[in-house]
């Protein structure tokens, strides 16, 4: 059971972990990655599910109560299920999320239903199959529709997370928010960030979240903001009569840093305190050293202590100050 509550060194709450189980994908996002993909860790760097179960019940035990799993893609992590019958029964942890492609998914729908998993996070930055194969670099298009109402089908909460790109799937924003009328899914748009392992693929951001709004308020007029819920990232709106809702997440422009609730943590166990810095902790090592459970939660204690107040000044901070690392080495 958690013992504490934690925040960090600004007074913001510390109750979600987003936990990579994987560095590597079965696909190629243009906006994750180049075309040939990225070099990934050997297995051995990785955190071996002892050591991520240990490590997910001693955040617990501070004050977690919230994880996401993420990669990479997940579910290319053999025995990923294993995991995930392990967290959901650690004492303190009351819900468990997962962001997935989708393409390894829909086989394992029936049992995350049966776990109780709180929602699963969907990526789809296109209903186009050739628009998709042209973003992802495969093609996986009707594998992640099928999950999609698979998930839908076992009535489990869906986010679909869509990052928009300037001449890549702007088509697709009105056709998305469509979806949102017959099925009761949140649709997010996503600001593009630099996190491709090449570096920003524009010399500045032009499809902003104002912007993304304004797009969809010339098709959606009568489209009214709906209440968020407490450390949301995403600014919610919903179109009279339909089901579900949208999202409008600033990722890039980093307006919701001020009640940021989260933590990120690698696949090879590096700890980071905001999506924009370079990894601030390496729990692996510390674990692999053998200290003490009291040893590493005060480490950890320490590195919220220190944690920057925005995406902003983590980036100022970063040793490198280019961002050009992936997505897919951090965790969605």
């Amino acid at each position: 059971m958690a013992t504490n509550q934690l925040f960090d060194n600004h007074g913001r709450p510390i109750s979600y972990l987003r936990l990579a189980v994987t560095d590597r994908c079965n696909l190629r996002c243009f906006y994750c990655m180049p075309e040939e993909g990225i070099k990934y860790l050997p297995k051995k760097e990785l955190l071996t599910f002892e050591e991520i179960e240990k490590l997910v019940t001693m955040l617990a035990q501070m004050g977690i109560t919230k994880i996401r799993l993420t990669g990479g893609e997940p579910f290319v992590r053999t025995d990923l299920m294993q995991l995930i019958r392990k967290i959901v029964q650690i004492e303190g942890i009351k819900d468990v999320h997962l962001t997935t492609n989708g393409i390894l998914t829909g086989q394992h729908i029936p049992e995350l239903k049966q776990l109780g998993i709180a929602s699963v996070n969907l990526s789809l930055d296109t209903l186009d199959r050739d628009r998709f194969k042209m973003i992802t670099r495969r093609d996986e298009f009707v594998k992640t529709r099928e999950t999609l109402q698979s998930l839908l089908d076992h009535k489990i909460p869906v986010k679909i997370n869509t990052v928009v790109m300037d001449g890549k799937n702007i088509q697709d924003i009105n056709s998305l928010v469509e979806l949102t009328k017959e099925q009761n899914v949140s649709v997010r748009f996503i600001e593009e960030m630099p996190f491709n392992g090449e570096g920003n693929h524009y010399a500045s951001l032009t499809w902003t979240y104002k912007k993304i709004l304004e797009h969809i308020q010339k098709e959606f007029p009568d489209i009214q903001k709906i209440q968020d819920e407490e450390n949301s990232t995403a600014y919610h709106y919903k179109v009279p009569g339909f089901k579900g809702n949208v999202g409008i997440i600033a990722a890039f422009s980093r307006t919701f840093c001020g009640s940021c609730n989260r933590i990120r943590i690698t696949a090879q166990g590096v700890l980071k305190t905001c999506l924009y810095d370079d990894g601030v902790l390496n729990i692996r090592d510390l674990l692999r050293a053998g200290l003490g459970d009291a040893e590493v939660k005060a480490q950890l204690l320490m590195a919220f202590s220190s944690r920057p107040k925005d995406g902003f000044e983590a980036e100022q901070n970063r040793k490198f100050h280019s961002v050009s690392e992936s997505m897919s080495t951090i965790g969605g």
